[in-house]
């Protein structure tokens, strides 16, 4: 279904069977649920009231508000030993008018989530977002601060929505002696967990500006163990050529 602007809301149908769960045990389970754009960048899930336990929710003061939604009226959460505080949310007398029957819930308050039967990490996956893993044999260099860094001609690309292209490279085209493994990880719902390393070059240490997927998720598998470098940090040269530096929320 193509997306609507109900009230400035972007809600669509969603195809996927989602569930979620807390303390063990399944809160809600639908085939039915509702992608609702509370921010720009991923859906959240919203389920149908009738496909919730709300036998497991119990009703707080605690109320958020939004200009487009409407007050959310918050709920505790009871699975199993556990208890989540105002985890699940409604907006009974949204301007939306088909919100009103939906509840839904913070995704990091909750266990686990699932698409069919595929466990979802971060965030809810924007069906609009797509991931491209090709191999190539164009030469790529990275410099910092003067200091080649790598330079590989069995680079892989990684395409995704909304970001610039990713340059992976093998570590034995890597400078690994300037590389200084870090303490981070992130996650991505599209790649899984990163973890970081910061460089000593150029007269100074860089941190966090180099990551791998030791095991990406199947759909980006082809990045498993190759390290990247943020486009927006170093000197990047493709074929020859300089690239500019994009500016994003890494920039």
């Amino acid at each position: 279904m193509a997306a609507d602007q109900r009230g400035h809301v972007r809600i669509e149908d969603g195809s996927k069977r989602i569930r979620t769960y807390l303390g063990g045990e399944l809160i809600a389970d639908t085939t039915r649920v509702k992608l609702v754009w509370e921010k720009p960048y991923y859906p959240t899930y919203y389920f149908p009231e009738a496909d919730v336990r709300t036998e497991l929710l119990e009703p707080s003061d605690h109320v958020t508000r939004s200009p487009s939604r409407g007050d959310a009226h918050h709920f505790a959460v009871k699975g199993g030993a556990r208890r989540a505080e105002h985890a699940a949310y409604r907006h009974p007398e949204s301007p939306v008018e088909e919100l009103r029957g939906l509840v839904a819930f913070r995704w990091e308050a909750m266990d686990h989530w699932f698409e069919e039967d595929e466990e979802v990490f971060v965030h809810a996956r924007d069906p609009y977002t797509r991931i491209d893993v090709l191999r190539s044999s164009r030469r790529v260099q990275v410099a910092i601060g003067g200091v080649t860094i790598a330079d590989s001609h069995s680079p892989t690309l990684l395409f995704e929505t909304g970001l610039p292209t990713r340059y992976y490279l093998p570590k034995t085209d890597v400078r690994l002696d300037l590389l200084t493994p870090t303490d981070t990880k992130t996650y991505c719902p599209y790649k899984g967990e990163a973890e970081y390393w910061s460089v000593d070059a150029g007269g100074g240490t860089h941190e966090d500006i180099v990551w791998s997927y030791r095991y990406p998720v199947h759909e980006s598998a082809g990045i498993a163990g190759l390290v990247c470098f943020y486009n927006e940090k170093v000197d990047l040269t493709v074929d020859g050529e300089p690239q500019e530096r994009p500016r994003t929320v890494f920039s």
